[in-house]
């Protein structure tokens, strides 16, 4: 893997995975079933300075949003393994251009927005054609859950020859030991930074 400092910042995007109101505002669908996360609203925070100083060299910033798509009678079109998982679910949660389905404030607007409808970011998503288009070459990643769509992204994007940056105070989970035995897992598919050093970077890079 080439080292981040030697990458192009105007060719490199910032990608969040579900960093939407339904997972983190009061008011959204994991909010309102009592299933918040400290860690997990600290997120955007943490995550804005980045967004900004990457901009400012050029880059872009990406948000990837899980997506429960709306039937013609407005039920959701959900997995089953999810819906038992998650049996708070209902009609208008993470339905599109809906309030929850929505980035949150700290981060909105994104320069693009990639609807998802599983785990990964790269599963049947335009986020391949808008990097492409773009010339997006590499990513730094941050988002929710460390173990679900954010590893998922960045084995796809190993896969597919894309050179990351795993945020490792910038991803989260429900519970702390997932989380950092996930981003164990992840060391030979991506790099590591913390947003703080991410920071650094990004501003002192030429």
């Amino acid at each position: 893997m080439s080292d981040p400092k030697t990458w192009n910042l105007s060719r490199t995007a910032l990608l969040t995975i579900d960093l939407q109101n339904d997972f983190i505002h009061p008011e959204g669908a994991y909010g309102r079933a009592g299933q918040a996360a400290q860690s997990i609203a600290a997120l955007p925070d943490r995550i804005a300075p980045l967004v900004k100083a990457l901009r400012a060299k050029g880059g872009r910033y990406i948000s990837a949003q899980f997506t429960l798509v709306p039937d013609n009678n407005g039920e959701p079109l959900i997995a089953p393994h999810l819906k038992e998982l998650r049996p708070f679910l209902a009609k208008g949660d993470f339905a599109p251009n809906g309030f929850g389905h929505t980035l949150v404030d700290k981060l909105f607007p994104a320069d693009f927005v990639i609807e998802k409808v599983a785990y990964s970011a790269f599963y049947q998503t335009r986020l391949e054609y808008i990097m492409r288009m773009a010339g997006i070459d590499n990513l730094i990643v941050g988002g929710i859950v460390t173990n679900g769509g954010v590893a998922s992204t960045l084995r796809d994007a190993h896969l597919r020859n894309i050179e990351t940056v795993i945020l490792t105070d910038g991803c989260a989970a429900f519970k702390q030991d997932v989380h950092e035995a996930t981003l164990l897992s992840l060391a030979t598919v991506t790099h590591r930074m913390t947003c703080a050093d991410s920071l650094g970077w990004l501003e002192d890079l030429a």
